[in-house]
């Protein structure tokens, strides 16, 4: 049987097209395996710690029903996570996106992604507490025993009237009496500068004379209005030898009232003001021993900026509203048209 004559050229296009195969198919290949490589050190990395020699703490919170992209979003604009795809994708692939919990949080730039998405479902780690003007340690160390179940008696025995500032603290659920009142104490002094206090010196006082003062103001003001004016009037009495007469240190002298449940007696009668006390300003002259409370930033700056008047005596009526005399039969007249 006669065979075929072979076609060369078209064993040559065959033999070149296999070949061509051969070497596009490796190339895939390389640049597949290049991917896999790359997107296997992009994922490393992304999860890496930001600094794993970077442990100092930052409060990250996260606001309730926020997604994990704005999660993910912020946490790699505070710097501490590498990258925001790979936390996000992470999170997916942990299976916890519906787990992540709304709270303030301590993280640290030393926790790679899977520690800190691991941190996030556990819950916050600090708590919020607000600190309201004019409380006394007491009241104080009665918010921390309700919020961080810490015995009052603990704070009580580290507290310092007058210094533990009123504001709002990420306090650590699991601080000791001592960490809190420093806390507190340190944002005293970061409130009360030096310059505050160089101006306080202008008027003859201390520090600590200031702040007794202030917390005096801080509990016998009923609101901004009249604060400046109280102080003006206190300052006056104070340097003048007159008593301040002020019900607020008698109300500290006499502590906690069970009929009323409150640390501040609401009527004061004439026994009251016979009460042996060096805090009853009705008996002794001058200022108390020590702060009756925690005053405000307010109320501080009320007795280093004072407002100068003629008058030296004030009240409030029922309602919370003050009225100032100039004369002794001035505030008697007071007394019967507001209190009588």
């Amino acid at each position: 049987m006669r065979q075929k004559p072979v076609n060369s050229d078209a064993l040559f296009y065959q033999k070149f097209n296999m070949k061509s195969l051969k070497i596009r198919l490796s190339v895939l290949t390389l640049v597949i395996l290049l991917f896999l490589v790359l997107g296997f050190i992009w994922w490393q990395q992304g999860k890496a710690s930001v600094n794993p020699f970077n442990k100092t703490p930052q409060i990250f919170v996260v606001g309730k029903g926020e997604g994990v992209r704005a999660i993910a979003s912020r946490l790699k604009k505070d710097n501490l996570i590498k990258d925001q795809v790979v936390f996000f994708l992470l999170i997916k692939k942990m299976g916890i996106d519906q787990n992540l919990q709304a709270g303030d949080f301590r993280l640290n730039q030393a926790m790679d992604a899977q520690t800190i998405a691991q941190t996030l479902t556990k819950g916050m780690v600090d708590i919020w507490i607000t600190i309201l003007e004019g409380w006394r340690s007491e009241e104080i160390a009665l918010k921390m025993a309700s919020d961080l179940q810490l015995p009052e008696s603990q704070f009580l025995k580290y507290s310092q009237e007058g210094y533990m500032f009123p504001d709002t603290y990420l306090i650590p659920k699991e601080a000791t009496a001592a960490a809190i009142v420093q806390i507190l104490k340190d944002n005293f002094r970061q409130k009360v500068t030096e310059d505050l206090q160089k101006e306080a010196i202008k008027n003859g006082l201390t520090l600590k004379e200031t702040i007794i003062l202030a917390s005096i103001v801080e509990k016998e003001a009923s609101g901004e209005n009249d604060r400046n004016l109280i102080a003006g009037i206190l300052l006056r009495r104070l340097k003048s030898g007159w008593p301040l007469q002020t019900d607020a240190t008698l109300q500290y002298a006499l502590g906690y009232q069970p009929e009323e449940k409150t640390w501040w007696k609401k009527n004061l009668t004439d026994l009251d003001k016979k009460f042996k006390s060096p805090y009853n300003t009705y008996l002794n002259i001058g200022l108390p021993p020590e702060p009756i409370c925690n005053p405000g930033l307010a109320s501080i700056r009320a007795v280093i900026y004072p407002e100068k008047s003629d008058f030296w005596y004030y009240l409030h009526d029922p309602t919370g509203g003050v009225h100032f005399a100039k004369t002794i039969e001035e505030h008697e007249a007071n007394i019967d048209k507001y209190l009588r």
